[in-house]
């Protein structure tokens, strides 16, 4: 996923595709430790896609108005 791609998610798609990228990642973990995992390369792709996600979830929160 591309910044831009991201940045234009609400907060709560932010939330569900944290959560799906986090369990991709998961799956990829226990794979890779069973010697399934061709393309070691995703797994430095699927933390960096939750890293960017987590600055986005966090950037929108700080934008949003404080609800008094």
């Amino acid at each position: 996923m591309t910044a831009k791609e991201i940045q234009a998610l609400s907060a709560g798609e932010i939330e569900l595709k944290l959560r799906e990228v986090r369990d991709q990642l998961l799956q990829l973990r226990l794979r890779r430790q069973t010697g399934q995992v061709e393309k070691t390369h995703e797994l430095r792709t699927l933390r960096k896609d939750i890293a960017r996600l987590e600055t986005a979830k966090t950037a929108k929160k700080k934008s949003a108005p404080v609800a008094a």
